[in-house]
């Protein structure tokens, strides 16, 4: 079988996305899970990410955010950033409750996290993360991860979720990449 040190080439290209193309997108999406990672923590983002939540909510999606639980530094990082954020607790789930459905999320968001969305803990037995629960969102019609770069999470293991046919990379810095998309909510709401 494959080596699971596959070379970024040999794992297929990256489709990037802008902001803007992301508000087309999301603008027509009636499902979204928001998956929060330590690189929301780095960029403070957890308040434009609950300004983007309430935009796409008055948009008529359904919101939710899966929390996993190593997600972050330390237990329960997400929740206390989130709480910070005014984020209803109901909005909160766990990768049990959403995986299950994961095929009729419309998009799922993730913002700086990794591991805890790398499909090798379910795909390569070669794998560090091998067995590893994790959030799903390669199953979702859409996923959109926003990252500063292609580097690895804190395992250092490449993350094959960026090479899928449904995933969109949306670089930069977090906080600024959600500030851009409700910014484009923003800008058509007042046309």
């Amino acid at each position: 079988g494959a080596s699971s040190s596959a070379s970024a080439e040999e794992q297929g290209e990256v489709k990037a996305l802008t902001p803007e193309d992301a508000y087309y997108m999301l603008e027509a999406a009636s499902s979204v899970v928001i998956v929060p990672g330590y690189g929301m923590a780095v960029a403070q983002a957890q308040h434009v990410g609950k300004e983007l939540a309430d935009i796409l909510e008055e948009n008529g999606a359904e919101v939710k955010y899966a929390i996993h639980p190593v997600a972050g530094r330390m237990p329960g990082h997400m929740n206390v950033l989130l709480a910070e954020a005014n984020v209803p607790y109901e909005q909160l789930v766990e990768p049990e409750d959403v995986n299950p459905n994961m095929e009729m999320v419309d998009i799922a968001i993730v913002i700086g996290a990794n591991d805890v969305v790398n499909p090798s803990a379910k795909e390569d037995e070669n794998s560090p993360l091998w067995g590893m629960p994790i959030i799903e969102v390669d199953r979702a019609r859409t996923t959109f991860i926003l990252k500063r770069s292609m580097s690895p999470g804190f395992s250092g293991v490449q993350n094959p979720l960026f090479f899928k046919e449904k995933s969109r990379m949306i670089f930069g810095d977090a906080k600024a990449t959600i500030s851009a998309m409700i910014s484009e909510f923003k800008d058509a709401q007042s046309d």
